[in-house]
């Protein structure tokens, strides 16, 4: 059972009912309005959205909106945030390959490293009922952002830990900026950003003792996923299973390439054509699956037997 923080009247929305409470007239206008919003710019990738969402944000209230993913998780953001917001609209399923992903594997015994958790939603979620209320990690550098992140873990119970760090190649201090949450950009150099601790994934994984732990390891860490993989050598060869950002607007696939020329991890991607994950011996395959460049797409990469007879049995 999750709670809120104590507040007046929080404002919280039901994804699966659609109910609203603790809103007023303007509220509900609003919420209206983005899921509109949402459900209009869906059709490419929700492009404009942010910019109607600026517009509205001089009437938007001050407060958090909290979202009740599922009977066992609630998850708070800014009421009006661009990026967040999109989840009003009920038929939308953010990064529905992991999601689908996520669930098939409820009922494997692993705990969560999510690196890059931003406000935490996937800690949020595979430490619920439905997903399996599996152990996760929710690992964010920005002050910011871990401010709110801290606010989920409270809201949910203290269910899931956080650690405030940047992840990368090795450990020592970082330097983080930007204007958006979801797409700051980390510097081993002073340019005026936000000092913030960095680890490397091996010494990440000493610190927390998880080597005989199975593993699911979520790198969505703003350009440096390359950079972190070289960091975690040895976790990577673990009974470990990486969920790999490799973005839309880079044309390469870097990150994918990395992986199969430079680690001993297999490679597998949703491919939404089939309807299930496809293991990838090349990229050739991106190009075609990598259609909008203003969206990040994941892989999936793994050393370990056990995981890729999950990837790919739990599709047949």
């Amino acid at each position: 059972m999750v709670s809120v923080r104590a507040n007046a009247t929080p404002l919280v929305f039901d994804r699966a009912t659609g109910a609203i409470e603790g809103a007023g007239f303007r509220e509900k206008l609003l919420i209206m309005a983005f899921q509109a919003g949402a459900r209009i710019s869906s059709s490419w990738t929700h492009r404009g959205f942010g910019l109607s969402c600026r517009a509205l944000r001089p009437i938007v209230p001050n407060r958090d909106i909290l979202v009740r993913l599922n009977q066992d998780a609630v998850f708070a953001f800014p009421f009006g945030d661009e990026y967040w917001s999109t989840i009003l609209d009920r038929k939308y399923v953010y990064e529905r390959d992991i999601d689908l992903f996520l669930r098939r594997i409820s009922d494997t015994d692993y705990v969560l490293l999510d690196c890059g958790a931003n406000y935490g939603y996937w800690s949020t979620l595979v430490s619920s009922g439905p997903y399996g209320s599996h152990r996760a990690i929710a690992i964010e550098p920005s002050s910011s952002n871990y401010a709110v992140l801290r606010r989920n873990a409270v809201i949910n119970g203290n269910r899931f830990e956080t650690i405030r760090s940047a992840i990368g190649e090795t450990s020592g201090t970082a330097y983080l900026s930007g204007r958006k949450h979801e797409s700051m950009t980390i510097a081993d150099h002073d340019e005026g950003g936000e000092a913030v601790n960095l680890v490397s994934l091996d010494d990440l994984m000493d610190h927390i003792a998880l080597s005989a732990k199975r593993l699911v390891l979520k790198l969505d860490v703003e350009g440096v996923e390359i950079g972190a993989m070289v960091g975690g050598g040895r976790l990577l060869k673990t009974d470990c299973i990486v969920i790999c950002e490799d973005h839309g607007n880079d044309p390469l696939h870097t990150v994918s390439k990395h992986i199969l020329n430079h680690t001993e991890m297999r490679l597998f991607c949703y491919d939404p054509d089939a309807g299930h994950y496809i293991r990838l011996k090349d990229v050739l395959p991106l190009d075609r699956i990598k259609k909008a460049v203003n969206r990040g797409y994941n892989v999936l990469a793994t050393a370990s037997p056990f995981w890729e007879a999950r990837v790919l049995g739990a599709w047949k």
